[in-house]
């Protein structure tokens, strides 16, 4: 069976930076090589340079597939974000994999109404919530839901040692950061001295923002980094602040999750089915109650941070691509 994975964006399958890869690059390479070792013939569209084949996945420029279509013929076509390519493959299954909020005026400027309107798509969601915020207008032929999974690099196995007091946020949007560091720096520092914020995900700070003030009450930017380093600054921590305001789905809280990381939320949009309170992380309603629960982390012993750091791994692996990668090979077939 030959299918094709179209994901609009710069990146090829051999990136030297894949490391450094967003989650819908990362997820779309993930299940490409997935599908690989269910014996099934993969093609991977991106905005790449070159034709590339690695480890049996065909990586092709999609300028490419799109000005030669007649000589590619796909049994299953699952794109992210994108349902433009349909159109050159009419005989084709089209599984529209949305991860973003897809607006009616957005489709109509990105010029996407129209080839959902006139082709049968089945939509895959990454959360209830996307679903739920999703136009029935757009008259989708299924419309399932089917969780992000965890890149490989997040299901080795954690070794659960004593964590150090810091406390990390690493979602790529700089909404309530501000207040925040505020927070931080009004209710935290001055009675914590060793706990340390790093900010993770947001290459540059607003001007505003001195990192040299910052450093002076233990707030570290670091900026992206590879996962490989992300993965380990998790494992050493003691939670993850992930205020959740325009979260589709948070592939970092379950990465977080998977490393025995808490999540301290204010349980907006996706976060809300993500974050079990008192489980794997907590719900707080305002940057009052972010303090008391950061200032209970800190506080409390070895015995409860155990606890939360065992609950955390447990609930990550349901969302393991070997759990979840059944419900794609159902679509397909």
């Amino acid at each position: 069976m030959k299918l094709l994975i179209n994901c609009p964006l710069n990146f090829s399958i051999n990136n030297k930076l894949s490391n450094k890869l967003g989650g819908i690059e990362t997820l779309n390479i993930e299940l490409a090589k997935k599908f690989v070792l269910s014996d099934l013939d993969i093609t991977l569209a991106t905005y790449c340079k070159v034709k590339k084949k690695i480890k049996n996945i065909l990586n092709l420029p999609i300028h490419i597939i799109k000005k030669n279509s007649n000589n590619y013929h796909f049994y299953v076509i699952i794109s992210s974000n994108d349902s433009t390519i349909f159109d050159y493959f009419p005989q084709s299954k089209k599984i529209l994999w949305l991860h973003n909020p897809l607006q009616i005026e957005k489709s109509f400027r990105k010029k996407q109404f129209f080839s959902i309107i006139k082709n049968d798509i089945n939509t895959v969601f990454v959360s209830d919530y996307l679903n739920k915020i999703t136009s029935s207008l757009y008259l989708f032929k299924k419309r399932l839901v089917i969780p992000n999974f965890l890149p490989s690099i997040f299901t080795e196995k954690v070794i659960i040692k004593k964590r150090k007091p810091i406390f990390v946020w690493s979602v790529q949007r700089e909404k309530g950061l501000n207040n925040t560091i505020e927070m931080w720096i009004k209710n935290i520092n001055p009675l914590h001295i060793n706990a340390k914020f790093y900010i993770l995900g947001i290459d540059k700070l607003p001007n505003s923002l001195k990192p040299k003030y910052l450093k002076s009450k233990n707030i570290i930017h670091l900026g992206r980094v590879s996962k490989a380093k992300l993965r380990n600054i998790y494992t050493q921590s003691t939670a993850m602040i992930c205020l959740g305001y325009d979260e589709t789905f948070c592939l970092n809280a379950i990465e977080a999750n998977s490393c025995g990381l808490p999540v301290i939320s204010f349980g907006k949009t996706a976060l809300i089915d993500l974050v079990k309170n008192n489980y794997n992380g907590f719900i707080v309603k305002d940057f009052k109650g972010l303090s008391k629960k950061i200032i209970y982390l800190l506080i409390s012993n070895d015995k409860i941070k155990l606890k939360f750091t065992n609950n955390c791994i447990k609930y990550s692996k349901k969302f393991s691509l070997n759990s979840i990668f059944y419900a794609w090979l159902k679509l397909i077939k």
